[in-house]
């Protein structure tokens, strides 16, 4: 099938690379031509695991290829999909204007049927208004689809190819068929493609990615609670984890949730409900919650120094929102090393994948180091931001033997708390005992 994805970001280039490795002629358009001559070098603008391997070998095979011009795109495909950027207005409702913009475009350009399909995450009613977009400016038939995306950072390859359903809605046979017959090879195991109209669709997305958040907001808040009360998150996590009415995931404490999705969507979700006449009172409290627990280890250090952090050398661990991703959107790093410069504090930061992205935002405002344990040289503490795996097994003895003071403030939890008392390390977590404070 001919496919074209205009938006060559996180969501397109997955997408349009996924749909390549199936045997689809795929074009992806974007307006950056810097980006798009990349693209054709091989150069891929994002980290993502596995992602390098099957995008060269589709370039290679001549099923991926890029421009600048929707209309030479338009032109071959049969379906088209949106995966734009819809970032948060100041009222944190999503803006529509570059979706709208192609859809407008496209209604000039289609010269035959075409399938729209809307892979961005969008308000309920968006495939409506995309539709009157692209009908102002046209008499030919096409057929306006939602296709939100479920793809975790760090896991996106295996998340396309294996999707736990594909929701897809549609009131139109005809583009019912198209995607029924283009998505067929990733559910070849049985996982459901799942039909439904364009709105129930939409509101999907933005549901199951706010429930997952509040999921994690409610744990959060059962870790606080843990600490005031001498309980171990841990062992209550596992004990509701077991109820398979609950089950396991999204259930570990921390500093909050980040990157593109849950703050975007939750954000939403809340203003697209107030639209709507209703309140949604328990988006209203996960999005606090999250904002206080993004820096909830900040008291905890200043406490610990007695209040002062000037000139105190923190070595921080993790600066992407999330393991295996060079994604800062939102990351709770960002807000813990604004608090701590504030407090004039000294930064030497270590992440395998995200420091460009920092340096970018943050200049010399703090320092980078090519290994983790060059960050710990003379730290008076240590601070874990990201669960990256190959901080979770460090060499203690090294770190010790670095470190002005075996101290750690471990926004992950990454380490057992009767290991930490064995080492003699001063050791704060999130809803568990502190370690070396007697």
């Amino acid at each position: 099938m001919k496919l074209a994805i205009v938006g060559t970001g996180y969501v397109g280039l997955v997408t349009g690379t996924c749909l390549a490795d199936t045997g689809n002629d795929v074009i992806c358009v974007d307006i950056d031509r810097e980006k798009v001559e990349k693209l054709r070098n091989n150069v891929l603008p994002i980290y993502e695991p596995d992602l390098d391997t099957i995008f060269e070998r589709n370039v290679k095979a001549g099923r991926l290829k890029f421009t600048t011009e929707l209309k030479e795109a338009a032109d071959v495909a049969e379906v088209i999909f949106l995966a734009l950027p819809t970032p948060p207005g100041e009222d944190g409702s999503a803006d529509l204007s570059y979706i709208l913009k192609v859809a407008d475009d496209l209604g000039r350009i289609i010269s035959g049927y075409k399938v729209i399909v809307n892979k961005s995450t969008v308000p309920v009613g968006t495939a409506d208004l995309v539709r009157e977009a692209v009908s102002k400016n046209t008499k030919v038939d096409f057929d306006v689809v939602s296709n939100p995306e479920f793809l975790r950072e760090g896991l996106a390859v295996d998340d396309f190819m294996k999707p736990d359903r594909i929701v897809i809605g549609t009131r139109s046979e005809r583009a019912r068929k198209i995607l029924e017959d283009l998505f067929a090879p990733f559910v070849r195991q049985g996982n459901p493609i799942i039909f439904m109209d364009e709105r129930s669709s939409e509101l999907t997305k933005y549901a199951s990615n706010s429930y997952l958040a509040t999921r994690i907001t409610f744990m959060n808040e059962i870790a606080n609670i843990c600490e005031r009360i001498g309980a171990n998150v841990d062992l209550v996590r596992i004990g509701m984890g077991s109820d398979s009415r609950i089950g396991k995931r999204f259930l570990f404490p921390g500093i909050g949730y980040g990157g593109s999705c849950f703050p975007k969507d939750v954000s939403a979700l809340h203003k697209s409900a107030r639209q709507s006449g209703y309140e949604f009172s328990i988006l209203d409290a996960v999005m606090s919650v999250n904002d206080k627990q993004k820096t909830i280890i900040v008291p905890k250090i200043k406490e610990y120094f007695r209040g002062s952090l000037k000139g105190k050398k923190f070595a921080l661990w993790g600066l992407a929102f999330k393991p295996d991703t060079d994604d800062i959107r939102e990351a709770p790093s960002l807000y813990v090393i604004d608090a701590l410069l504030k407090e004039g504090a000294v930064i030497t930061a270590f992440d395998p994948e995200a420091m460009e992205n920092v340096k970018k935002l943050l200049g010399d405002k703090i320092a980078y180091v090519k290994d983790h344990y060059e960050a710990l040289t003379d730290a008076d503490a240590l601070i874990i931001a990201t669960e990256w795996s190959l901080f979770r097994s460090p060499d203690f003895g090294k770190m010790e033997s670095l470190m002005k003071q075996k101290v750690i403030f471990d926004g992950r939890n990454l380490y057992d708390l009767e290991h930490m008392k064995e080492l003699g390390f001063y050791y704060s977590s999130i809803g568990r005992k502190l370690i070396g404070a007697e």
